[in-house]
Parts: structure tokens; C-alpha cells; sequence
């Protein structure tokens, strides 16, 4: 619907007229909601009581002041230094001893794996390094307390996502409040599945005796984002050969010694290809795909649409991917060469008409940290093996009708089942 729309902006009444939505994927439009009248679109209540027994009074989840505040706190943890050590002391230190041990083995055994559910345990246990100073290990295949928490502790939160998602979309928020309030079906899983949240994210902070604020927040926030980007970076791959020989290619020439594909942070910002087929991969399949603000005073968006007050601004950088008015007759394609120049370097678009890292004010924190872990993650594996999706993989008469759920998180349907080849 919105790409027929001539504003590419479109109104729509929600159940029995209770509540009104402008949808848009103007570049203008974004602009307008996300920076130049910021505080005239906030969260509001509809993120706050959906979300609030997942994510509480984080910083994901408010406005005003308590936003700006933990906004500014957070703000010190991604700096240039942090983002040197996180690669050095975390990411490149658990492949070496975790992932690519993981795979080899998998490999040599010629298993079928899940990508998506190992990607999703080895970015939780990255994460955690980073946030908690603690490792998970929810990898490792002895059983033991740890690993057992720890898979618990993922598995909870992905349930307290999908049923939080599904409050969400409900055509009638009451009957979501009922069963909560009966504490029934969906609503008491949510329940439990939120302790076992708590009860994991206490049991870490008492054995540092100190407080994480929200690192946990942060941490689950990291955890989904970057594993759903990096399964859907390799389904495409797996369907797109010749952008697979040219990643390969990029990372043989840029390998210090021919014996791994564990780069420093310094090599890392030099694979130009790789950071472009990422980038053209969250185009196409964001990972988090639609947004929503709250309208505080009646406006008129650039295009000359009204939004009146307490209507929702929604926009979805899904669909604006696809857009053919926003990036050609191609938009459909897997194509990482529209992200660089003559030279092959990397150029970055205008952040409004590629809000996956969301903009303005709100722009991710964790843009940086999101690249140099998926670039340090697709090279170590892809040096080393080519990863075979069971279903064939992206190819381009699949990427019009995806396997995806639809969620609060753009995971794929049923997972991706690959196996690995050793090159």
C-alpha cells in the first residue's frame, strides 16, 4: 500500500476506529518524526505497557528526562577505545576459543546446525563479556549449571519477545490486560519467562557485588538484533555466490598471515566489500522492522499529511528497502556494489531513508559495535568455510517472499538450517 501511495504516506483506522495511524516511508517524513520535531513524537504508552514487564523503565522503553539521562550514560560505553577492546578482548578471543572450535566440529562431523540459534548464543555470550563482565558459555556442548542457566536465560527471552510482540499487534489491547490480569495462557508464560530474565540477570549481578543499571537491557537489545541480521546476511550469501567469492576474496587479500580469519579492529574498517553486503543485507531485512511513535500535539508532516493528537506515526524500514522511488528498479536485489564508489569504498546513505539503526536522537549507540561484531563474526566463518543453507538460500526469486515472522524481531521461520564446508 505504500508503495502505490503518490506521498508514500498512508492513514489507517485501527479496530472500530479506536485508534489512528499514519504509516510513511518518506525520507522527509522520518526526518520531520525522528529529529526536527523530536519531542513531539516519543514512545508513549502504547511501547511502555506493552513492553513494560520486559524492558521496565529502560532506556528503550521512555521518554523526557529519564531517557536523555540513561541516553547520556549509555553514550560512554561506545567510544572509539571500548570498541578497540571489545573486538580484541571479547569477539576475537571467544571465535578463537568457542565459534569456530564449534563449527569445525560440526563441520567435520557433517551436521546440519541452526545458524540463526548458535549465532544467536555466541552474540548473547559476546555480550555479556561486555556487559556483565561474565561468560555464559552457552555454546560449549558439556552440560553443566552454567550452560544450563544460560540456554535458559535465552530461550525466555526470545518466549517474553514473541508473546510482547503478539500484545502488539493485537486488534484489541483489553483482551491481552484480561488474561494478564487472570494470569491465563500467553500471559502467565510471559510471567514466567520474565523471572527467569530477573532471577539470571540477579544471579550475575550479585556475583560482581555491584550494579549493571541496564546493561541487561542493552545486552538483550544486542543479543537479537545481531544475530537476526548476521542469519539473514548468510541466507542471502548462500543464494548470491558471486558476492560470497568476492567477500572471500577481500578476506584472503587482507588476512595478515593466510591462517585465520580473525581480524583486528584496524583490518576490520578496511573490508569495504563486506561491510556493503551487510549493509545491503539490512536493507533488505532489517532487524527490527516496523517503528512507532506517540503524537504529543496535532502536525503536518513534510508531505502535507495531518497527524493529529494521540494518533501513532508509524514507519517501516522493511518496506522502505524495498522501495523503488527510494533506491531504484533494483530495490529487490541483493546488490552490495550500490554501497560503494569507483574505488570499491564504502559509502554510507542518508540515515532517513535507511533508518535500521533508527535516527535522530534515538540513533543507535551500538551502530559501531553492531558492525565490528558482524564483520568479525562473517569473516571468521566465511574465511574458513562456505556455509550451504539446506533450502538453497537466498536467491533472488526468494527475496520478494522471504521466510520470516513477523515480531518486534525480523527472525526467520524455523530457523536456518546449513552445513559447512571447509575450503
Amino acid at each position: 500500500m505504500l508503495s502505490t501511495s503518490p506521498l508514500l504516506t498512508i492513514q489507517v483506522n485501527g479496530f472500530l476506529g479506536l485508534s489512528h495511524i499514519v504509516c510513511t516511508a518518506d525520507p522527509s517524513n522520518l526526518e520531520q518524526v525522528l529529529r526536527s520535531k523530536f519531542s513531539n513524537y516519543v514512545k508513549g504508552f502504547r511501547f511502555q505497557s506493552v513492553l513494560s514487564e520486559l524492558l521496565g523503565n529502560g532506556i528503550f522503553n521512555v521518554d523526557g528526562e529519564l531517557w536523555f539521562t540513561q541516553r547520556k550514560i549509555a553514550s560512554h560505553e561506545f567510544t572509539t577505545n571500548s570498541l578497540k577492546y571489545f573486538v580484541s578482548d571479547t569477539v576475537q578471543s571467544q571465535l578463537s576459543i568457542r565459534l569456530i572450535p564449534y563449527i569445525s566440529s560440526t563441520c567435520n562431523n557433517q551436521e546440519v546446525i541452526d545458524i540463526q540459534d548458535v549465532l544467536r548464543r555466541f552474540t548473547f555470550d559476546n555480550i555479556c563479556n561486555v556487559a556483565f563482565g561474565v561468560d555464559p558459555a552457552s555454546l560449549d556442548s558439556e552440560d553443566n549449571d552454567n550452560t544450563f542457566l544460560s540456554s535458559s536465560f535465552v530461550d525466555a527471552f526470545d518466549n517474553a519477545v514473541e508473546i510482547s510482540s503478539s500484545r502488539l499487534v493485537s486488534p484489541l489491547q483489553l483482551i491481552w490486560k484480561i488474561k494478564r490480569l487472570l494470569n491465563i495462557g500467553s500471559e502467565k508464560q510471559l510471567k514466567e519467562a520474565v523471572k527467569i530474565i530477573n532471577d539470571y540477570a540477579m544471579k550475575i549481578i550479585r556475583s560482581k557485588e555491584q550494579s549493571c543499571g541496564n546493561k541487561d537491557e542493552m545486552e538483550q537489545e544486542g543479543k537479537d538484533s545481531t544475530s537476526t541480521a548476521l542469519t539473514w546476511f548468510f541466507w542471502l550469501i548462500s543464494g548470491h555466490s558471486r558476492c560470497e567469492r568476492l567477500i572471500y576474496n577481500e578476506l584472503s587479500a587482507a588476512s595478515p598471515d593466510k591462517s585465520s580469519g580473525i581480524f583486528s579492529y584496524d583490518k576490520l574498517k578496511e573490508l569495504n566489500y563486506l561491510h556493503a553486503a551487510l549493509s545491503e543485507s539490512l536493507r533488505l531485512f532489517p532487524p527490527i522492522p516496523i517503528n512507532s511513535r506517540l503524537t504529543l500535539s496535532d502536525d503536518t508532516l513534510s508531505t502535507g499529511t495531518y497527524v493529529g493528537k494521540g494518533w501513532f506515526a508509524d514507519y517501516s524500514a522493511y518496506a522502505m528497502g524495498r522501495m523503488e522511488r527510494l533506491w531504484g528498479a533494483d530495490c529487490r536485489e541483493f546488490r552490495p556494489e550500490r554501497w560503494l564508489d569507483d574505488n570499491g569504498v564504502f559509502q554510507p546513505c542518508d540515515p532517513f531513508k535507511f533508518p535500521v539503526f533508527h535516527c535522530g536522537p534515538r540513533m543507535c549507540l551500538g551502530k559501531e559495535m553492531a558492525y565490528v561484531q558482524m564483520k568479525s563474526i562473517a569473516a571468521a566463518i566465511m574465511y574458513e568455510f562456505e556455509v550451504v543453507a539446506v533450502d538453497g538460500g537466498g536467491l533472488p526469486e526468494r527475496i520478494a517472499s522471504p521466510p520470516y515472522v513477523l515480531s518486534v524481531v525480523l527472525k526467520m521461520k524455523g530457523g536456518l538450517p546449513v552445513r559447512l564446508k571447509r575450503r
